[in-house]
């Protein structure tokens, strides 16, 4: 499809049409929005009761510890001391403030079968405890010999053979029974049902949590998107003309300061006036691309000229590097243009361009910089790849002097130098030595510069 088709088929956007389709959409996100408000307060309400729930279970089973360890502080403190008021204690924990058995209560409203059965164990133990533990005060009372015992020590009846104690055997004995081995036994096997009820209980209740939280979570992520789906369309509604006039505008404005094509955006008009735009900054970039090709390329070899060689040498300057430069003389080229003809010639100097571009990379910057004359650059590299760059040359010189394309054989000379530094006059001097010395050893001579030779006094 040509520009002039591309142009007939540009299409606008109607405002108008777009003002109706945002408000409609306004209006469904709208009652979206409160479909999803209510159906966040109702997992809302749903978390709040599990997380409640969780909350009741922690202090509930830090009310059973609790209320165990109590009871247990207070018998082994009364056989200890054998003080009454502790065992009024004891007892003011178990028939009033019953903090144990009203948790275990709480948490036996919300359990599962399989938790029952832990608490049920508990209970059962718990009980035969409480009874080791009155029996204990039992003994501790009778070897202190106190009176006025609460009843449920006074109907507690010893065994015959703990009567036949004596009073500080009877005290020693109780004491064992609340502080010994059997007793932390079974004290830690209530504890275990307990702690094995509490998790079941917890871990129900947890699990009710985060579902009722993920719920909620998900219901206020889409609550979000809506909200801000309805403010984007509202505010789409008043800034539609800004978006299709005025920022179109900004942005062409833009392309022209730099320079570059123009984006295809906003209404009809500046749509056709784009690609205007691009059809003559097209033909104007395809006639810069044409005369700097021309300018920068040798129009025979295709190589880089002499000029463009000279910009390369002026890079080097501003970004030191190391590199070497190559002075090459094609030695014969004239003799081949007055045997073989001009034509011969021309074709003689394509062949060795070729060859350069072939055998060195890239990176580097091969030219022809006169008549017969050709130069690389070779950059970014040490003297130590000195071996191989003669490599190269020779390479090069063999398979012009074995030619297969009916040419004539020739041969080229090099002179080389290094620079740490980029080009330098010092360096075009010792490349212009060492071209020297190569063509004083006959022709196809390659040499790099040494201290043995005399820099060439001329400016590069």
């Amino acid at each position: 499809m040509n520009t002039q088709e591309k142009k007939t088929k540009v299409r606008g956007v109607s405002v108008r049409h777009v003002n109706f389709a945002i408000m409609a959409l306004s209006v469904l996100l709208y009652a979206a929005l409160l479909a999803v408000s209510f159906q966040a307060a109702r997992e809302y309400t749903d978390m709040k009761a599990a997380t409640d729930l969780y909350i009741s279970c922690q202090e509930n089973a830090a009310l059973v510890t609790a209320g165990s360890d109590y009871l247990t502080e207070q018998v082994r403190m009364f056989t200890f001391t054998l003080k009454p008021e502790y065992m009024e204690n004891y007892f003011h924990e178990i028939h009033v403030d019953r903090r144990r058995e009203l948790a275990l209560e709480h948490l036996s409203s919300q359990a599962g079968d399989t938790a029952r059965e832990y608490l049920s164990r508990a209970l059962e133990r718990s009980n035969q405890l409480t009874e080791l533990e009155i029996y204990a005060m039992r003994l501790a009372a009778e070897g202190k010999g106190l009176t006025d015992l609460p009843q449920e020590v006074e109907e507690t009846e010893l065994f015959p053979g703990h009567k036949e104690l004596a009073d500080a055997e009877k005290i020693d004995l109780a004491r064992d029974k609340v502080f010994g081995d059997e007793y932390q036994a079974r004290k830690a096997l209530i504890n275990d049902n307990v702690s094995a009820f509490i998790n079941d209980v917890m871990s129900t209740t947890h699990f009710r949590q985060e579902t009722a939280m993920s719920d909620l979570n998900r219901a206020m992520a889409t609550q979000r998107v809506a909200c801000s789906l309805l403010l984007l369309l509202n505010i789409l509604i008043f800034i539609m003309i800004t978006f299709l006039i005025v920022k179109p505008l900004k942005v062409y404005i833009k392309c022209i300061k730099e320079d570059r094509r123009m984006e295809i955006t906003g209404a009809y008009e500046f749509k056709y006036l784009a690609l205007t735009y691009n059809d003559i900054y097209e033909l104007n970039a395809v006639n810069e691309v044409l005369r700097r090709h021309q300018a920068e390329l040798d129009p025979l070899t295709g190589i880089l000229s002499r000029g463009a060689f000279e910009q390369v040498k002026d890079m080097t300057r501003l970004k030191p590097r190391p590199i070497a430069l190559l002075l090459i003389d094609a030695d014969v080229s004239g003799q081949v243009s007055s045997g073989y003809g001009y034509e011969t010639g021309d074709k003689v100097l394509k062949k060795v361009a070729r060859m350069l571009n072939e055998h060195f990379r890239a990176s580097d910057f091969p030219a022809r910089t006169g008549g017969d004359e050709f130069a690389v650059i070779v950059d970014e590299v040490e003297p130590e790849k000195q071996s191989s760059i003669l490599q190269k040359m020779h390479d090069i010189n063999r398979q012009l002097s074995r030619p297969r394309d009916g040419l004539p054989a020739v041969s080229i000379s090099a002179g080389g130098a290094f620079s740490p530094n980029g080009f330098t006059e010092e360096l075009y001097r010792k490349a212009s030595a060492a071209l020297y010395e190569a063509r004083r050893g006959g022709r196809g001579g390659c040499r790099f510069y040494d201290d043995d030779m005399k820099p060439d006094t001329k400016r590069p």
